[in-house]
């Protein structure tokens, strides 16, 4: 049974450090003994803090009765989903990487460097940039110090699942700044239960809840980055060095006196602000002046419920889930193989041990496809190519769909489906490991909030490409090249000269035999005095 300090400590700080566990806590001036770490000194003949204490003030804790009272609090951030349905969130490479960190943790091929720091790192950019990242157990210590060996092993193992939804939290939060990288929000326990569906979870007590709120919120935190990209046109190289994805500024405790004096947890505020990668990944004027990027997508809150549903039971489920979230607002059409979601449900080496492994192939088929079912149940349902993933090695529940629903309809199915030479129920052909490997998935249905979003961004898109387009072919028709060239006195050599191209090839543009690509296009417009 966990201890409480009642009102009659005189702060003597005697049992601050006999407890074996770090459970005694000094908030704001006031002691104050965590229930979920104080496990009563097992290992002791009596609780360490009541041997020490002059004025017995620690006793046994009693569960909190009754209603909590609302305090006075700081006032939050506006709340997320006015819609009840989606809200943009900062989706760029850094943070698509860190949700693909919290999800996947030890999943991941995770090294050590010289220093003996322990980093996961990807190549992007066709192997031009990289991102890597450690780990720290500070969160208010700057520079942040990456753990090494043992200890950063060990802080993975901590990590959760679930604190991937407060990262995407966090991330939603941020694109209602104007200039994110130098303002702050404010978010509390009610908010981020009503977010992730605890506030549903009439299973849980309220120091439960207030306890996994403040682990899952203080993970992110403790993931520090580096970023190294190329110049990309006229927004030059990005490079940060062991920066911060989450600043966790403050974290206030809200407590209620019971009768005998005992502080009772009631609730948390949070103060956030994002890291310096906003500056360049998240920035509305140096997006608009082509210095920098504003890469954003769509959270359906569907998604954090869903997730903190089916972390335990399909934990493969839910990493793709959650990858999948920043996969599609790449384009529906974009296809997926089946090596790469195992991959992301499971892990790299999980993966090529089992290839190695034909006796354990079955059970991950098995998992595998129970984790696409689930992804079908919550609204992302996969589209299976008939070429590369024909009906003979798709999922059973896949093949089932089709099944009537009315009674004699489906008694007729099942007689038509027995008189055939293959049947739904048949055992899977041989070989359908390897042929899984080459097989894919042409796209995901989604579900409506994720579809509707999609369809405003794909619009949003084609029409900004049309305008592009019309007008760089009136602004650079062959009768407007030939005139204004004509106009500043330039041969079609001299136009070559400034152009870095060939002779034969500005006259080429000016017969029309093709077109100049859009680096081309800048060039000639540059070249005559024309404002790209």
């Amino acid at each position: 049974m966990p201890y409480a300090i009642t009102k009659h400590c005189i702060r003597c700080d005697n049992c601050l450090p006999q407890c074996p566990t770090g459970a005694i806590k000094v908030i704001e001036g006031e002691y104050w003994i965590d229930p979920s770490l104080c496990h009563d000194c097992q290992d002791s003949l009596a609780p360490q803090c009541v041997d020490s204490c002059p004025v017995n003030s620690p006793v046994p804790w009693q569960a909190k009765k009754g209603r909590c009272k609302i305090d006075v609090r700081t006032v939050p951030s506006l709340d997320l989903f006015p819609d009840g349905k989606s809200h943009p969130f900062a989706s760029a490479i850094a943070s698509w990487e860190l949700c693909n960190v919290l999800a996947q943790r030890h999943s991941l091929t995770w090294e050590i460097d010289a220093a003996g720091e322990l980093y996961y790192q990807r190549q992007i950019h066709g192997g031009k940039g990289a991102i890597a990242f450690r780990i720290t157990d500070s969160l208010d210590l700057e520079p942040p110090v990456a753990l090494k060996g043992d200890r950063a092993l060990s802080a993975i193992e901590t990590f959760d699942i679930r604190s991937a939804c407060l990262h995407l939290i966090y991330a939603a939060h941020v694109t209602s700044l104007e200039r994110p990288w130098e303002e702050e929000f404010i978010i509390n326990d009610r908010q981020i239960e009503e977010y992730l569906g605890l506030d549903k979870r009439k299973d849980l007590s309220k120091l439960t809840k207030l306890v996994l709120i403040k682990e899952l919120a203080q993970q992110p935190c403790k993931l520090i980055a580096c970023i190294d990209l190329p110049q990309q046109g006229k927004i030059k190289g990005i490079r940060l060095e062991k920066s911060r994805l989450w600043h966790l500024l403050d974290t206030q405790h809200h407590f209620q006196e019971d009768d005998l004096g005992c502080k009772h947890l009631v609730g948390l505020t949070f103060k956030i602000k994002i890291g310096q990668w906003a500056q360049h990944f998240l920035n509305r004027q140096g997006c608009k002046e082509r210095t920098a990027f504003y890469q954003y997508g769509t959270l359906p809150k569907a998604l954090l419920s869903a997730v903190m549903s089916i972390w335990q039971q399909h934990e493969g489920a839910a990493r793709m889930m959650l990858w999948l979230l920043f996969k599609t607002k790449m384009g529906k059409e974009q296809r997926v193989t089946i090596p790469t979601l195992m991959r992301v449900a499971y892990g790299e080496r999980k993966l090529s041990q089992i290839s190695l492994q034909p006796e354990n192939r079955q059970r991950l088929l098995r998992i595998f496809e129970s984790d696409l079912e689930v992804l079908d149940r919550y609204g992302l349902k996969p589209v299976f190519d008939p070429v590369t993933y024909p009906p003979e090695i798709q999922p059973l529940w896949a093949k089932l769909v089709d099944i009537p629903e009315d009674a004699e309809a489906a008694l007729e199915f099942w007689i038509d489906d027995g008189s055939n030479s293959t049947r739904l129920t048949d055992a899977a052909p041989r070989g359908k490991w390897n042929r899984l490997m080459n097989a894919r998935i042409l796209h995901f249905e989604l579900p409506p909030e994720w579809e509707q979003q999609l369809a405003k961004s794909k619009k949003k898109q084609r029409t900004t490409n049309r305008k592009t387009r019309s007008k760089s072919q009136v602004a650079l028709s062959t009768e407007y090249i030939i005139e204004a060239r004509k106009k500043l006195g330039l041969s079609q050599r001299d136009l070559a000269q400034l152009t870095g191209k060939s002779q034969s090839w500005i006259r080429d543009i000016e017969n029309g035999r093709f077109q100049a690509k859009l680096e081309d296009r800048i060039l000639l417009q540059k070249a005559l005095g024309m404002n790209a």
